[in-house]
């Protein structure tokens, strides 16, 4: 083999080799961003709430309350998007219900997906959602009105941590965003899903 053609050879092979690099970085930006999400959900991390299976059981119901405020928004999706009620006041460790109306204000179906964090951030991890329409993608119909719950509580030892203890009161908020692609004529026909279990109100 001449030299030009080793050099040629060597080339190419060190061409695979960043492609491959470039590509194996890719795979890893995106899957991080999953993982990032599902490890805030866990630990509370940035404001992030946890996600529950059962509520705390009655004797660990604490006669302490929060108030818990409520907060919608949207980015690039025509929907309105409003809390059912500003604010509760709730006992620490009761399960509660909470809903947020959503209006879909085009002559078409949309799908979006809600993105949602506590402020203050730390006390992300002591605020557990049993049911929320944030678990899925939601598709509302041109011009139709939905109500979807959020069921929650607050772990006690919300009182017992030294970040949290003194506090008095907590903001859930939401961000709907437009899932791109997703919406069809059939997913328009359905009324949308908030999730699990109780459906949403719809025509409100």
């Amino acid at each position: 083999m001449s030299a030009t053609s080793k050099r040629l050879t060597k080339n190419a092979r060190l061409v695979i080799a960043c492609t491959a690099v470039l590509v194996g970085m890719t795979g890893m930006a995106f899957a991080a961003v999953p993982l990032y999400h599902k490890f805030c959900e866990v630990t509370g991390f940035d404001g992030a709430t946890r996600r529950g299976k059962v509520a705390p059981v009655k004797d660990q119901v604490l006669e302490r309350t929060l108030n818990v405020r409520f907060d919608a928004n949207v980015r690039d999706i025509p929907w309105t998007f409003t809390p059912s009620q500003p604010a509760q006041e709730i006992k620490i460790g009761a399960q509660n219900v909470a809903f947020y109306k959503v209006t879909n204000n085009s002559d078409r179906a949309v799908t979006g997906h809600a993105t949602f964090n506590v402020v203050p951030e730390v006390a992300g991890a002591h605020f557990i959602k049993l049911q929320c329409f944030c678990f899925t993608d939601q598709t509302i119909g041109p011009h139709q009105s939905v109500e979807f719950p959020v069921v929650y509580y607050v772990d006690p030892a919300f009182v017992t941590d030294p970040e949290t203890r003194r506090m008095h009161e907590m903001t859930l908020s939401y961000t709907f965003f437009q899932v791109k692609d997703r919406a069809s004529p059939q997913a328009a026909a359905k009324s949308p899903s908030p999730g699990l279990g109780e459906p949403p109100r719809a025509g409100l």
